[in-house]
């Protein structure tokens, strides 16, 4: 793991959870909160402010950043503009497949599910299952029938 940590930022990770190898954590420009029980997979780069809650499964080589260059002054080298940060919040009980990109800005409610190769450019509802580039609904959890309903 490669740990791009500044003093005057937090980066806390809870009991019993795992950052696997070569793994980027990166709070230069916002805050790291990991909670307990998780699992960060191999490869993951990971740039607050980021706030991952408990028994969070991250699958292998995902991208979660708050970071975004600012690119909107032609007449200036996008360089030379700066940055903005959006806080990613992901709740507990979360499962985030392979390959997934998290975009600044997103919240990923409690037990929800995103797949492989997701890009999340928008919320994820709790119980929900999202796919694709971007992201989009396939299932939900119907608390009176006690399954998932395939959407649409």
């Amino acid at each position: 793991m490669r740990r791009d940590l500044v003093p005057f930022r937090k980066c806390e990770i809870g009991a019993y959870s795992v950052v696997e190898s070569f793994s980027l954590l990166n709070n230069a420009v916002g805050d790291l909160l990991i909670g307990s029980h998780s699992r960060i997979g191999v490869g993951n780069t990971i740039i607050g402010p980021v706030t991952i809650g408990d028994h969070v499964h991250i699958g292998q080589h995902v991208l979660i950043s708050g970071l975004n260059h600012s690119y909107e002054q032609v007449d200036l080298k996008i360089s030379d503009q700066g940055v903005t940060v959006n806080q990613i919040c992901i709740d507990s009980n979360v499962w985030i497949g392979a390959n997934v990109v998290i975009l600044p800005g997103v919240h990923i409610g409690e037990h929800s599910v995103v797949g492989a190769g997701s890009v999340v450019t928008r919320d994820v509802a709790p119980f929900t299952v999202v796919v694709g580039n971007p992201a989009r609904c396939v299932k939900k959890w119907d608390p009176v029938q006690h399954k998932w309903i395939k959407n649409g």
